[in-house]
Order: structure tokens, then sequence, then C-alpha cells
């Protein structure tokens, strides 16, 4: 499975930005999905995840604010994020394992390259 990240960029705090993970190579249904960021300086974070029969899970920082979705006809699992805070500063990274939902991103076997997001105050 081969995973493109896309739809990073700049917004000002408040601001809205949907990610997207594309997976080519194999039909990824039902893997699970999970989206990380990594900060400057700092690990990589479990951020949300989705199962393949789409149960979600997130973070308790992101609750209410950032939404995970799949289109298996599109091959691709998104990440709406919405009321952003320039914490959520980072690059974003999409995963996928053909098994449950981890946060542990050791657990991963797919990874797409990483989209940035910025957000200013």
């Amino acid at each position: 499975v081969q995973l493109q990240a896309s739809g990073g960029g700049l917004v000002q705090a408040g601001g809205s930005l949907r990610l997207s993970c594309a997976a080519s190579g194999r039909t990824f249904s039902s893997y699970a999905v999970a989206w990380f960021h990594q900060a400057p300086g700092k690990e990589r974070e479990w951020v949300a995840g989705i199962q393949g029969g789409e149960r979600t899970y997130y973070t308790d920082s992101v609750k209410g604010r950032f939404t995970i979705s799949r289109d298996n006809a599109k091959n691709t699992v998104y990440l709406q994020m919405n009321s952003l805070k320039p914490e959520d500063t980072a690059v974003y990274y999409c995963a996928a394992r053909n098994l449950v939902i981890s946060t542990n991103p050791d657990r991963y076997a797919y990874w797409g390259q990483g989209t940035k997001v910025t957000v200013s105050s």
C-alpha cells in the first residue's frame, strides 16, 4: 500500500483545513488508518484513527474540532480540521495497518510522506 498525504497549508487560528490520504496499490477499505502529527523537536503523536468498519477515535485535544472519515470508493481517508489553533501546527502523516487502530506509530507498516500544517495566531 502506498499512501499520499495532501491538503496542508497556512491558515489563521480558527480556520479550517481538510487533509487527504489517498491509497494506491491495494484496496484498503478494511485497513485501520490513522493520522499522526509531529511538531519540531517533538515526537510523532497520534491524532485520530478510523477502523475499516468506520468506527472513529480521537485524541482529547482534537475532539469536537477534527473529523476523520473515509471514502472507500476513492480509496481515501480525510481529516477535516476545524477551529484550528497554533498548537495544531505540525507535519501531519497518515498511516495504515491491516489490524485494529493503534496509537503507537511503530505498529504501522504504511506511511504517507507528510503534509505541513501551519496555524498562525
